[in-house]
């Protein structure tokens, strides 16, 4: 059985998400998106619980002959997660070190573009929820908790509109609370979810991190 859309778009499943965290709302949560797709999402989700949006860095890394595969993912930290399917399929180790340095500074350089040098907002003790608009393999939400975790949060939550369910195993091992809208049991990539899911410009994304609060 293949599934239809499930969201008519982004915000209307930000909208969704929020319902399912309206206990959080008054407690100044961080919200934390991953760029560029959950930047509009976020900016919803903390108008609708009174919180703080800000953005986490992460970037995949891509397999050797398919640029959209993510092998595995990156923080700003420098630390990797190497996903299983990438560890069995007899990756390089030097085109995994070559492949962390290129993303390492594309991370640098998004950082500087997106937050024009403003600092970053203070999670330690905070609830922080990390959204994206779907995970596939789930590599960059991964590296993004671990990214998160290391600065100390009261609380880390993973909230998605969908997932298929050996991603959201993977991922709950790093949260503290995962909230997950839809769990298709056939699952091609994020984007059949959605009626209206176009690509989330670089330009909108900074335009809306910038926007008073």
């Amino acid at each position: 059985m293949d599934h239809g859309p499930l969201f008519l778009s982004r915000e209307q499943a930000a909208e969704l998400l929020a319902q399912e965290l309206i206990r959080y709302k008054g407690r100044h949560p961080l919200i934390l998106a991953i760029p560029r797709g959950a930047v509009p999402m976020g900016r919803v989700i903390a108008n609708l619980l009174d919180g703080e949006l800000d953005i986490v860095l992460t970037h995949k890394l891509c397999a050797p002959m398919d640029p959209e595969y993510a092998i595995g993912a990156i923080d700003e930290s420098g630390w990797v997660y190497i996903s299983p399917a990438a560890a069995s399929a007899g990756i390089s180790p030097s085109y995994l070190e070559q492949e962390k340095e290129r993303q390492l500074d594309s991370l640098q350089d998004r950082r500087m573009r997106f937050k024009s040098g403003k600092k970053s907002a203070a999670v330690k003790g905070r609830i922080a929820i990390v959204i994206d608009d779907g995970l596939a393999t789930g590599a960059t939400m991964i590296a993004a908790l671990h990214a998160i975790r290391a600065r100390e949060p009261a609380k880390l939550i993973c909230a998605v509109p969908v997932a298929p369910s050996d991603t959201l195993d993977r991922v709950s091992q790093l949260a503290d609370e995962v909230v997950c809208l839809q769990v298709p049991a056939h699952f091609r990539s994020v984007g059949q979810f959605y009626r209206d899911f176009p690509q989330v410009e670089e330009e909108e994304a900074i335009r809306i991190l910038s926007a008073p609060q």
